[in-house]
């Protein structure tokens, strides 16, 4: 029987092979309560088995060759998670307090850590509580002795460069594990858009789709699958009309793929001359070789997050000036823009020690991002101090998220005056003269830019949360994510004045968020005046093809025509006759 599966497409392109269920046994722990004098004994258990698990984490990565770096990274983060007390540390008490078993007060901490990362607005923090759940099931398996390999079944016959993977979530370790496969595609029923299954596909230009809820109870082994990442779409058991179908599709991408191979070192400018500047959004230090590979000229938007996750305490200065010089090394002089931490709510991870109740139920709307920043001085002055001294290898340019108000660009480069100063003192050699942006993100800062253009040497929009607090719509809430919309008139009015308010000082605006890398709007975000964007590396090409072939002479009347309309479906209409 054909039939139709849908979910979030991460990776664009098209697979069409075998499934190849990969299944893991099912944990089932129970309650048990032991005997005081057995206490010491079932913590010992259960140290014992994290040990084991951070060594054959450990002997994952080294065994395995070429891995990507965004394996490796995961990998990483995984260890570091199975060292953080709340992970480590909390079962003990739990144990001790309950007298249970060493399964279940591992399980109970588990739903508790994973409630906090779901109370984080950034999406890619939230997303890590999967990581979280992997690291105790390695561990609850090590405990109930169910060790080796996931168990994975592949039909009878099946070609491995067909195969397509087909599984409840996907570990780094699994992939890492499973990597002499030459998989096809990836499809996970969990994960979001910047979960590791989804950053590992795009990494690895791996057709996939993920958030599939139960793809791995309905789909059989050996079957039939056709993957479309781009639209979310998996088809079971294709007819041979739309096997044929897709499969010219899949040719035709695979040449279009080819030729945008050709544009890597081909000058980013338009038809009419007019240079346009394509940087790459990382995550992670070991993000600049896709950066390198899909021809970015530097690095619009390094995101440092990703130094917080499954952290009990704070990485230091050195950590963080190690991160940051790695990233402009490897950038060989390139521009590398740096933003602050930008973190949903300090309360579930930085300060240990505080009450749960003191978690704010909409971290959105709280001490996020700046204000987090500005209210724990310290850990901001550690940071700019990393920053500027990573600034004596490359070109850094320091971002600011979330400004709303011109106080907080005030406080910031009083802050960072300070940081300068303390560097002075060491005699530490660093960039003066470092420059200074801020993040566009929130609609009171786009209709007061002018604040920001008096005080800031640079701004880049972040669509994705001007496009949430503009409609007041959350992207990751199903419920109503159908109704996020780039081309709703209030958000292009909000880009447009920020553009042009930004144009008319000659201070330079860049787009950081998805909108960048879509290349269905690159002619429309060229029109309005749009000259530096920043993007997934992956998308980095696609964009510069439709840039080359662009004329703003032409297009900057007609975008102005397509800005008076008021009904987004008359928007789409105009924006298809544009892309024509």
């Amino acid at each position: 029987m054909s039939f139709i599966l849908q979910g979030l497409g991460v990776s664009g392109g098209i697979a069409i092979g075998r499934a190849m269920l990969m299944s893991h046994a099912t944990l089932e722990v129970s309650h048990l309560t032991i005997a005081p004098r057995m206490v010491d004994k079932e913590i010992a258990r259960l140290d014992a088995a994290i040990k084991t698990v951070k060594r054959d984490l450990q002997l994952v990565k080294e065994t395995t060759e070429n891995a990507p770096a965004e394996l490796a990274a995961f990998i990483d983060i995984h260890t570091m998670f199975l060292d953080d007390p709340e992970l480590v540390d909390k079962p003990h008490a739990i144990i001790r307090e309950r007298r249970c078993n060493a399964e279940w007060a591992l399980v109970q901490q588990m739903e508790r850590l994973v409630g906090e990362f779901e109370r984080f607005d950034d999406p890619y923090l939230r997303e890590r509580r999967f990581d979280v759940v992997q690291v105790v099931e390695r561990v609850i398996k090590e405990l109930l002795g169910h060790t080796g390999r996931p168990v994975m079944k592949l039909a009878k016959g099946v070609k491995e460069e067909t195969l397509i993977l087909v599984a409840h979530d996907l570990s780094p370790a699994d992939v890492i594990t499973f990597k002499e496969h030459r998989f096809a595609s990836f499809i996970t029923d969990v994960g979001g858009a910047t979960s590791h299954t989804a950053i590992l596909a795009r990494a690895l230009a791996i057709p996939s789709v993920v958030g599939m809820e139960n793809a791995r109870s309905l789909i059989r082994d050996g079957e039939q699958l056709i993957v479309d990442g781009a639209r979310g779409v998996v088809i079971v058991n294709p007819d041979q009309r739309v096997l044929e179908e897709y499969q010219l599709r899949k040719n035709q991408i695979a040449l279009e793929n080819s030729k945008l191979k050709r544009l890597k070192t081909a000058r980013s400018q338009t038809i009419d001359g007019v240079d346009i500047q394509l940087f790459a959004n990382i995550e992670l230090p070991g993000d600049v070789p896709g950066a390198l590979e899909g021809g970015a000229e530097g690095i619009g938007l390094f995101r440092t997050e990703f130094l917080f996750l499954n952290r009990g305490d704070m990485p230091d200065e050195e950590e963080q000036y190690e991160a940051y010089k790695k990233v402009v090394k490897g950038m060989g002089g390139r521009p590398v823009t740096i933003r602050t931490f930008d973190l949903g709510n300090d309360k579930d991870i930085v300060p240990q020690g505080m009450a749960a109740d003191r978690v704010k139920p909409n971290p959105a709307l709280g001490r996020r991002a700046i204000r987090l920043s500005l209210a724990e001085p310290r850990m901001f002055h550690t940071q700019l101090r990393a920053i500027l001294r990573a600034s004596k290898y490359g070109p850094i340019k320091l971002l600011i998220p979330m400004l709303a108000h011109a106080h907080e660009i005030d406080q910031t480069l009083a802050a960072l005056e300070m940081a300068k100063s303390s560097l002075r003192g060491e005699k530490a050699v660093f960039d003066e003269e470092i420059e200074v942006g801020g993040m566009i993100e929130i609609p009171a800062a786009a209709l007061a830019v002018g604040l920001f253009l008096r005080r800031l040497d640079f701004l880049s929009i972040g669509t994705n949360d001007l496009i949430q607090y503009t409609l007041a719509i959350d992207r990751t809430d199903e419920q109503v994510s159908n109704l996020y919309d780039p081309l709703h008139p209030a958000v292009l009015m909000l880009i447009a004045h920020t553009l042009a308010s930004a144009e008319k000082v000659e201070i330079p605006v860049s787009v950081c968020g998805e909108m960048a890398g879509d290349p269905k709007l690159t002619r429309l975000l060229l029109g309005m005046g749009l000259r530096i964007f920043s993007m997934h590396p992956s998308q980095i090409l696609k964009v510069k093809s439709r840039v080359l072939k662009a004329d703003i002479n032409e297009l900057a009347p007609t975008v102005r025509r397509m800005l008076r309309l008021d009904e987004p479906a008359k928007l789409r209409d105009a924006l298809e006759w544009l892309n024509a």
